[in-house]
């Protein structure tokens, strides 16, 4: 197994992906002393995000070999520094995205720090010592309280681990476009990792929710499972036709290469289109429809720590988690493999606690 370079006192132990074949092994490095700002935690759980997979294919170009991936963990606090006093030695806690930022500018004053021009990311990123930050496919992590989030106690701990990257997601552009009237029809394009979340949170929210699908099994998964209002297959021109204009928001959750005139077409005036997939190729964007609609195309990235657990609080109070298949971390590169096919329903969850072994 290989050695990080950057040496620090407390050792460590995950799985890491060493090249751009993405095949992920067993991988021994260090983590940093507890500092007084600091938390460290025994990470339980850990959600496969599909960044995850991304970044262990180097498929964005800027992958930082060896990586541990992992930005939906689930743990335990183990330690705590002197200046920490929000959480103790047993809390339940959960480390999503971000583990730094410069605390100092203006969008970390507002709490945003997703969009701090240093932010520092969970992995494939440098902490201010500019040691490389490593994620949650491993046994601890030690992170500033400030970007640790309480767990909410009824929360399944399981299930619960993809709301830190997929909930946050889909949770901060609904509440920053204003796309939660009750009453108010919303789309939600693709049914993922984050659409299926995307069309719970719109139920809690009061919201009408139609999937928009180019897959038509779908449908039964969308009306009957996950509670959807409505079904619409953008394959079938008849529907698609009849559906035009009638949609107040859409949350679009497709990473792949899209149309978007289709879903611009369904709004309704002044209608919103938020994306949140991040395909790896431009799309086209059709002008004449927003112009003449006056309608809106926006984007999102995550959400800052207090939005974040203003999430997780909303999930546990409306009963919110993932749909999960439960994997052991020796799984993991079949998972990958399953993943880069979209053949999980719809998050998988490695148990880390009962399956990491040296």
């Amino acid at each position: 197994m290989a050695i990080s370079p950057e040496e620090h006192p407390q050792k460590a132990f995950g799985w890491a992906a060493r090249d751009s074949s993405g095949i992920l092994s067993p991988f021994r490095f260090s983590r940093r002393e507890n500092a007084d700002d600091d938390v460290t935690i025994k990470v339980l759980y850990c959600g496969v995000c599909h960044s995850d997979l991304h970044f262990a294919k180097n498929d964005w170009g800027f992958t930082n070999y060896p990586v541990v991936p992992g930005h939906e963990i689930v743990g335990v606090v183990t330690k705590t520094g002197n200046n920490v006093d929000k959480f103790k030695v047993g809390d339940r806690v959960g480390v999503g995205v971000i583990v730094g930022s410069c605390m100092k500018c203006e969008t970390c004053q507002q709490d945003l720090e997703n969009y701090c021009p240093r932010t520092i990311f969970t992995y494939n990123s440098h902490y201010h010592d500019q040691t490389k930050t490593y994620g949650g496919y491993s046994d601890i992590i030690v992170v500033h309280h400030r970007y640790v989030l309480r767990f909410p106690d009824n929360l399944a701990p399981d299930a619960g681990a993809p709301l830190l990257c997929a909930g946050i997601t889909v949770y901060s552009p609904m509440k920053y476009y204003g796309m939660t009237e009750p009453g108010k029809h919303l789309g939600v394009a693709g049914l993922g990792g984050l659409g299926h979340i995307a069309v719970k949170i719109g139920k809690a929210f009061g919201l009408k929710v139609t999937v928009i699908s180019s897959s038509p099994a779908k449908e039964d998964e969308a009306t009957r499972r996950l509670g959807a209002d409505s079904f619409l297959l953008l394959s079938d021109p008849a529907k698609l036709k009849g559906a035009m204009g009638t949609m107040d928001y859409i949350i679009d959750t497709v990473s792949a290469v899209h149309a978007l005139a289709p879903l611009i077409g369904l709004l309704k005036l002044n209608g919103k289109l938020v994306t949140v997939g991040l395909p790896n190729k431009p799309l086209e964007l059709p002008i004449f429809p927003l112009v003449l609609g006056r309608k809106l195309v926006g984007g999102s990235d995550i959400g800052g720590v207090k939005e974040t657990q203003e999430m997780l609080d909303f999930c546990a109070k409306h009963n919110i988690t993932s749909d999960i298949e439960l994997i052991h971390m020796d799984y993991i590169n079949t998972a990958m493999e399953r993943l880069a096919k979209s053949d999980v329903r719809y998050r998988f969850v490695i148990d880390v606690a009962s399956s990491l072994t040296q």
